[in-house]
């Protein structure tokens, strides 16, 4: 990720931005925590524990897990997404369009790379924090080992990263945060679903499958399972390039498109 930054001629002042982000954060931190301190267990209830009553075991890998065991890892891998993803389009959009705070940095020091950076940088940094207080929760239930499962904390960086500078090229191309459902219906939902989070990528058509092993959430599910089973392997090092090859191809994306709307 340095040698990115560098190249993108991103200096240090970029954490100004992420420290003014974590400043507002903390100051209405009891909503920012509830969130992922309940979510978890409205989905493990919803369907861990309704469901499996239905669905005792899903095949998966050549193997059998319980059904709790299986969606707990994807429950993690979807809180890394939206965090990061939402962060950079919605509220970054509400900071650069609504309150001006962008103008307003761009009238300082820093370069509008070191405020991108900054802003995909803390997007990144909000899914650590929310799968923190998700993987506390998920761990009560006993559904994640340990080492191996402290390794999705970085794991959420690496994906928040990825999933952050999606979001910024959507805010720097949508002309109004209404037209934000579009790149929501057309990327996260069809991830949200058909990237082995609820059913195992298996029971999809052949060509489904292929394509299923596209969408980046699929991947970020497989280290999440791997990592919350303690069982991680060489084969994962591939899906861990393949989100850092997102983030490296989609950050210059996203300051091209910012840059033409916030400057040209």
């Amino acid at each position: 990720m340095k040698n990115i930054f560098q190249a993108a001629n991103i200096s240090r002042r970029f954490i100004h931005v992420w420290n003014r982000n974590y400043v507002v954060y903390r100051k209405i931190w009891l909503v920012n925590f509830l969130v992922p301190l309940l979510e978890p267990l409205l989905y493990l209830t919803a369907f861990g524990v309704g469901l499996s009553t239905f669905i005792n075991k899903v095949p998966y890998r050549g193997g059998e897990l319980p059904y709790i065991v299986f969606i707990a890892p994807a429950l993690l891998a979807i809180t890394m997404m939206y965090n990061s993803f939402f962060e950079n389009t919605y509220a970054s959009f509400v900071r650069m369009y609504y309150q001006k705070t962008f103008d307003a940095m761009m009238a300082t020091p820093l370069s509008l790379e070191d405020i991108i950076a900054g802003e995909i940088v803390w997007g990144a940094t909000k899914s650590v924090i929310a799968t923190a207080i998700m993987l506390v929760v998920v761990s009560l239930f006993g559904l994640v080992q340990y080492p191996a499962g402290l390794l999705i904390l970085p794991l959420a960086f690496l994906g928040g990263l990825a999933f952050g500078a999606a979001g910024m090229v959507f805010t720097g191309i949508v002309p109004s945060i209404d037209m934000f459902n579009l790149p929501i219906f057309l990327f996260i939902t069809p991830m949200f679903l058909f990237s082995g989070t609820f059913f195992p990528i298996e029971a999809l058509p052949h060509w489904a499958q292929v394509l299923s092993q596209i969408l980046p959430l699929t991947h970020l599910v497989d280290l999440c399972r791997a990592l919350a089973a303690g069982e991680p392997h060489v084969g994962l090092l591939l899906a861990a390039l393949y989100l850092l090859l997102m983030f490296a191809v989609l950050f210059p994306v996203a300051l091209t498109v910012m840059r033409r709307r916030l400057i040209h």
